[in-house]
């Protein structure tokens, strides 16, 4: 059964926001409405354990998705992107922060050759703490990935459907969709927007996301390089440490047999073999990560267990 496109819609993961998911939602539909065009609001309940979800039915029209768990905010991104049905997929988050009355204005930005306009909260309302760690995340991206983008954790962006074909996210990889669909050959572009302060409800950001998005914005760099030819990367390492290993022991050997060096009392017999052993456990992890990488299958790192649809009575 083909799926019935509409214009807009507008995706918004959400966990533990009981007391924002209301009036988030009423503006969200506000500006929706102005704009003419037809549209759906999708709210993804990631695990909430407060009053969330109850909230969310009372609300109309709006498509909710229950996650079984708590799966993090760019696998509750992905539910709610993968059952959207827009031609412009409109991304934001559920604490209240983002301005919905920005939307228009990421829409305008939408021109040609720009497939994806991201918010940039360059006032930004938050903890003089999140804002250092920012800035230092802001430095690794741009020596690791150069994504272009000022505010790679804004999540008020806006798309075109096509950014996502074979696109998954998980982890903490919301961070780095603008790298990901720049290197895909997507037009970026940045807008500046509002940023709102929190006034209900309680920051889900910890040191843990910090961990998690720089370890995520490794293997995005990692995959960028090699994510078709890993041997690339560990056959050379290994080919390196197998040839200077190789020509310390040829060195001792030659030193041993013809100038009578003693080795039992030398540290380099164990540096030459060990370099050799790690020289071989490369090339193998090569060919192994090589065929992993030719035979893999994408993971989904979520469930939905429920799909609530409220529409509005005509």
């Amino acid at each position: 059964m083909k799926i019935k496109r509409i214009d807009y819609s507008v995706v918004v993961p959400v966990f533990n926001e009981e007391k924002n998911v209301k009036k988030l939602f009423g503006e969200i539909k506000q500006v929706l409405e102005t704009s003419k065009k037809r549209y759906e609001i999708i709210f993804v309940d990631d695990g909430s354990s407060d009053g969330t979800l109850e909230v969310l039915k009372s609300l109309k029209p709006i498509k909710i998705l229950v996650l079984r768990k708590n799966s993090g905010q760019s696998s509750a991104l992905d539910a709610g992107i993968k059952t959207a049905r827009g031609e412009i997929i409109i991304t934001m988050d559920g604490d209240g922060q983002n301005d919905p009355a920005d939307i228009p204005f990421l829409l305008a930005g939408l021109k040609e050759r720009v497939d994806v306009v991201c918010g940039w909260r360059y006032q930004r309302k938050d903890s003089w703490r999140k804002k250092k760690i920012s800035l230092v995340a802001r430095f690794l991206r741009k020596f690791f990935v150069d994504d272009g983008v000022h505010d790679a954790g804004c999540t008020l962006r806006v798309y075109r459907r096509e950014c996502f074909d074979d696109l998954d996210l998980y982890g903490e990889m919301h961070r780095m969709i603008p790298a990901l669909l720049r290197w895909r050959g997507f037009g970026v572009e940045e807008i500046k927007v509002n940023h709102r302060p929190r006034t209900r409800g309680v920051t889900k950001y910890d040191w843990k996301r910090t961990i998690k998005g720089f370890l995520d914005m490794m293997e995005v760099w990692f995959w960028r390089k090699y994510d078709s030819r890993p041997l690339h990367l560990f056959g050379f390492l290994g080919l390196v440490a197998l040839f200077l290993s190789s020509m310390i022991l040829l060195v001792l050997a030659v030193a041993r047999l013809f100038f009578g060096y003693q080795l039992s009392d030398k540290i380099w017999p164990l540096v030459g073999m060990g370099g050799f052993l790690v020289g071989l456990q490369f090339l193998i992890f090569g060919l192994l990560a090589d065929l992993i990488v030719k035979n893999r299958r994408e993971k989904i790192f979520y469930r939905v267990t429920k799909v609530i649809e409220n529409e509005e009575k005509k």
